[in-house]
């Protein structure tokens, strides 16, 4: 799986994209990060909206879950 780094960020924000799309690339963020946590901020039952804010830190350290 490649590494996510830092300025892989602004990829998230692309418009429009697929949700298989999307979720590869937050994958690719949880995976590469050292503390993750979700927050639920909206749900709407009538109209299936939601808001869901991530917040973490990046491993920023090369090599880190690579086999030495």
């Amino acid at each position: 799986m490649p590494r996510f780094k830092l300025s892989d960020l602004t990829s998230l924000e692309k418009s429009p994209t697929s949700p298989i799309t999307l979720r590869n690339k937050l994958g690719e963020m949880l995976v590469n990060s050292t503390r993750a946590v979700a927050t639920v901020e909206v749900v709407n039952p009538e109209t299936g909206e939601y808001r869901v804010v991530l917040q973490g830190n990046l491993d920023q350290e090369e090599n880190r879950f690579e086999d030495r």
